[in-house]
């Protein structure tokens, strides 16, 4: 059993795993700062970690895998966190968020696309500049004022993340294509794929309110789809569309 703190998003969670080593995982957001609510991890947490990656698996025809339980004690943490804080207009999204000069660009895209290939192209086009906020699950703190994109532990098999959170200066739906070319989208193209890709917390007044969350996020930034290559230049054509 481990007990500790972590701040995601601008919220304090105390947290009880099943393993110490998940609080190593996430050593970058302890705080020992009072908490805004509890989460705590069981034996049945794990199973349904474990039936849910399963079906997921099945639905968009990957291979099924049998995870270790630290694994199975992180995934469960992520989704009793994503549900807490859904309480303060907080989502979180699969995509991978990539920070330049302090504003985050946020790609989403089908599992497999490329999104980590590339703001991998970010981070090597404007070095120091740009740094990785979350590679895989970021949280959005909706508030009256801007969005913010928020670092997170969980951030895919390759562990990019910061302990950050910037304001969010667009979305961007990534397709494979032999050009890099990008352009400005509507929301009806862009709001069911985010719908899909984030965590909506059980319940119907829960799926109302995410829904209305979406459209929000959808209606304040702006929104771009894009078809791009594997070269460096990807990187360049996304940024000027996406920063002016």
């Amino acid at each position: 059993m481990a007990e500790f703190r972590i701040r995601i998003a601008g919220r304090v969670a105390a947290v009880s795993s099943l393993f110490e080593s998940t609080r190593d995982y996430c050593r970058a957001y302890l705080t020992e700062d009072s908490p805004d609510f509890s989460v705590a991890v069981t034996r049945e947490d794990l199973a349904f970690e474990q039936e849910d990656a399963i079906r997921e698996a099945r639905e968009e025809g990957f291979r099924v895998r049998i995870f270790p339980e630290p694994f199975l004690d992180r995934a469960a943490i992520q989704r009793k966190v994503a549900e807490n804080l859904f309480r303060w207009d907080t989502l979180l999204l699969h995509g991978s968020t990539v920070a330049v000069d302090g504003e985050g660009y946020l790609f989403a895209a089908k599992s497999g696309t490329g999104k980590s290939t590339h703001t991998r192209l970010w981070r090597e086009a404007f070095g120091e500049r740009a740094v990785m906020v979350n590679d895989d699950k970021p949280f959005l703190r909706i508030t009256g004022e801007e969005i913010l994109v928020c670092g997170a532990p969980w951030s895919g098999k390759h562990g990019l993340d910061t302990n950050i959170s910037v304001p969010l200066k667009g979305i961007c739906l990534l397709e494979r294509g032999p050009e890099n070319r990008i352009r400005p989208a509507e929301p009806g193209e862009i709001v069911p794929i985010l719908r899909h890709q984030g965590c909506c917390p059980r319940g119907p007044a829960c799926r109302s309110r995410y829904g209305e969350l979406i459209d929000i996020l959808a209606a304040r930034t702006p929104l771009w789809r894009m078809e791009c290559n594997k070269d460096i230049r990807a990187a360049w054509v996304a940024y000027e569309a996406m920063s002016r």
